[in-house]
């Protein structure tokens, strides 16, 4: 006769504790397997470490104007060579991955949260309010993000603060196209009919319970458009748009080197490399954490 003992609450937490250990295994030896996501993370590493260390790491105040040097070659006395008001690019450089993480971060902090919530409001109620905000965020995916962002930025003026609000408003609809497609597979389970009859509000049930399991999808989501906002806000400072002069930021710093990009080709080219590098680094990372989060790569 086969006597069935429940777990005890000790025993369940201990469960639970172990597969997420195996789980986190499980997901550093898919990372260290994908060679292109090393590279990512250590580029977006790389990144953190110089905003962090700015002040460490630059050679030179990057605001200071030396006018007698201006349009100097790289050199050791300036690595990335000088620009038409004579600062020191290298240390602008440096500083400007501080800008462009703030503003990279603060949208996706903005837009992914306010996608979220239309989106699984949408997918959880359907109907005649469904419609209304899908149709919303069809007008807004009928433009591309960066025409979508230069039309907020100009209404709103230039500036760090109005770019960020300009990217993130024209960055929410996909967010909210995915959260719904993954609440109307989730709001039809089981166990959330169980939770209803049990008396858990929609509130409840929407925030507890539909959100959670639309987290991963929308994190690889977020780690892909990170290359696009960072290219986005870089459009918008080479359009006088974004962050305003002195502020070293590095879409700002290739508008400001057009003029001289024939015989002073470092004033463009070196910002221009920067955000090319890290743009590079977030796109590989987020084809990497996509792969990760595929349960079809775990079974493998």
């Amino acid at each position: 006769m086969n006597h069935h003992r429940f777990l005890t609450k000790s025993e369940v937490r201990h469960k639970r504790f172990e597969a997420k250990i195996r789980y986190l295994k499980d997901s550093f030896t898919l990372w260290r397997r994908n060679s292109l996501m090393v590279i990512g993370t250590v580029i977006i590493l790389l990144l953190i470490l110089v905003a962090v260390f700015a002040p460490l790491l630059a050679t030179h105040d990057p605001y200071d104007q030396v006018l007698p040097n201006r349009l100097a070659p790289p050199s050791r006395a300036h690595y990335f060579g000088t620009d038409s008001l004579g600062r020191d690019i290298f240390s602008r450089v440096v500083y400007g991955a501080r800008v462009t993480l703030t503003i990279a971060f603060l949208v996706a902090m903005i837009s992914t949260p306010i996608g979220m919530i239309i989106g699984v409001t949408a997918g959880y109620f359907g109907g005649a309010l469904d419609e209304i905000l899908m149709r919303l965020s069809d007008v807004f995916l009928a433009f591309p993000k960066l025409i979508l962002a230069i039309a907020f930025a100009a209404a709103l003026g230039p500036g760090v603060e109005n770019a960020i609000v300009a990217i993130a408003v024209a960055n929410w609809p996909g967010y909210a196209r995915l959260a719904r497609a993954e609440t109307l597979i989730v709001k039809n389970n089981d166990y959330i009919q169980v939770i209803r009859t049990m008396g858990a509000s929609n509130l409840r049930i929407m925030a507890g319970h539909i959100a959670p399991m639309c987290i991963s999808s929308v994190i690889v989501r977020m780690s892909l458009d990170m290359g696009t906002i960072i290219l986005t806000a870089a459009g918008l400072g080479f359009l006088g748009l974004g962050a305003q002069p002195p502020t070293p930021e590095w879409g700002l710093m290739v508008s400001d080197g057009r003029q001289f990009l024939v015989d002073q080709w470092w004033v463009s080219t070196l910002p221009g490399f920067a955000i090319l590098l890290v743009v590079m680094g977030f796109n590989l990372v987020g084809d990497g954490i996509r792969d990760i989060l595929d349960p079809h790569q775990r079974q493998k």
